[in-house]
């Protein structure tokens, strides 16, 4: 369920002129609300205490809980995307969110916001991101410098990876092949050794995904890839 709340969704501009104005105030936007509920009801008030009870001591559950929300409403954009052929359209991730909350009540209480119990995540919710001997604030400036430039393969291991974390094997193992050529030509000749040695099974999964879903064991394969290509960027960062 969709719902917007807050100020008031800025009008289109009337007419095809643009304005003249005197300061560059903010203006006020809309906030978006999505609401992922369960088909089937809890059976009762005490177990649906527990359940939330049971989650609040448990990370890795409440974790899962938010992952398997975020499929949906990522499922939902995606369907938006193709309906109205908008390329921009992007899909969200936990981090992207003012807040995140898990909990339970009555159907059109929960659907409007509001909760008979609930927890809220720290920090728009999700894993804490692991700590890492890359500087990517450094490289950040570098790239907006032109002092370094981003390889073609980074953007597509993104959207491979992006793929799988949605739930998509199939778009994960075509993006990934075109990846790892790329990465291949694009880095050298010893990571390209590494790298090459995944080309055969990548092309499989590619070529499964072309006639329907991936078996199990392709998909292993695909992530084993799409790992590789992740440790061998990694190791270029960390290089330059």
């Amino acid at each position: 369920m969709l719902g917007t709340e807050g100020a008031p969704e800025r009008r289109r501009l009337r007419g095809r002129r643009a304005r003249t104005v005197d300061s560059a105030e903010p203006e006020p936007v809309p906030t978006s609300r999505a609401t992922v509920v369960r088909p089937d009801p809890f059976a009762s008030a005490e177990e649906a205490r527990a359940w939330l009870a049971a989650l609040r001591g448990d990370e890795d559950a409440l974790d899962a809980e938010l992952d398997a929300a975020l499929r949906v409403l990522n499922r939902a954009l995606r369907a938006r995307r193709a309906a109205t052929a908008d390329p921009y359209l992007a899909e969200v991730a936990a981090a992207h969110a003012l807040a995140t909350r898990v909990g339970y009540g009555p159907g059109e209480a929960v659907a409007d916001g509001r909760y008979g119990e609930a927890l809220e995540l720290p920090g728009g919710g999700g894993r804490r991101p692991r700590r890492s001997m890359e500087a990517p604030e450094e490289r950040y400036a570098a790239l907006l410098g032109a002092r370094d430039q981003a390889l073609v393969g980074e953007e597509l291991v993104l959207r491979a990876r992006a793929d799988l974390g949605a739930g998509r094997p199939r778009e994960a193992a075509l993006q990934a092949r075109v990846a790892l050529e790329a990465l291949i030509a694009e880095l050298g000749s010893a990571p390209a050794a590494t790298l090459g040695e995944h080309r055969a099974s990548v092309g499989e999964a590619a070529n499964a995904a072309l006639r329907g879903e991936l078996p199990a064991e392709r998909e292993g394969e695909l992530r084993a890839a799409v790992a590789a290509m992740e440790a061998a960027l990694r190791r270029h960062r960390m290089r330059g």
